[in-house]
């Protein structure tokens, strides 16, 4: 019952610092956002217990796994900073190249959340969404606006590398 109330509170701490400065209907909203998060989240936590038992791992530290997903907070949003001047440039200057595509990129994340993750904050960066994962050959699906050469031939995309890196150490 702690942890759980230790976890609303962290996602309400979220939801205030993200909505500051706060009105009455802020608050009740933040209260049911928070609430509801917390309610979604508390069993991926159980499942990763569940995992440590299974595989003998007693090293699951979270508080380790909380700070590399706070690292990992203004990593994403520095690199969806970049990529939206990216595209916007590529909007305001139409003679600046585009070369759509979509690539193959081999990941070794392997949980299903952290696949999740890794797909979803491609897709919320822009100029790139996760087409697919394909989850027994560890291969995420990207379409990418201005596929650079050489990166559809060797499987990556730096956005993927970084992002993956990251979530190794939060979710794995």
């Amino acid at each position: 019952m702690i942890k759980k109330i230790l976890l609303f509170i962290f996602w309400f701490a979220i939801w205030f610092c993200l909505s500051y400065p706060l009105s009455r209907l802020d608050l009740v909203i933040g209260v049911f956002a928070s609430a509801f998060v917390t309610y979604m989240t508390v069993d991926l936590d159980e499942q990763v217990k569940r995992k440590k038992a299974r595989t003998g791992d007693k090293s699951a530290d979270y508080m380790i796994r909380a700070a590399w997903f706070l690292y990992y907070i203004p990593v994403f949003l520095w690199e969806c900073l970049k990529a939206n001047a990216d595209v916007a440039s590529r909007v305001l200057r139409p003679s600046l190249p585009i070369r759509p595509g979509t690539i193959a990129v081999k990941v070794s994340l392997k949980t299903d959340i952290g696949l999740t993750f890794l797909a979803n904050s491609v897709t919320l960066t822009p100029g790139t969404t996760s087409v697919d994962i394909d989850r027994e050959k560890g291969i995420l699906y990207v379409h990418w606006i201005f596929v650079k050469p050489g990166y559809a031939d060797d499987g990556r995309l730096p956005v993927v590398e970084r992002f993956e890196s990251i979530l190794k150490k939060v979710f794995e």
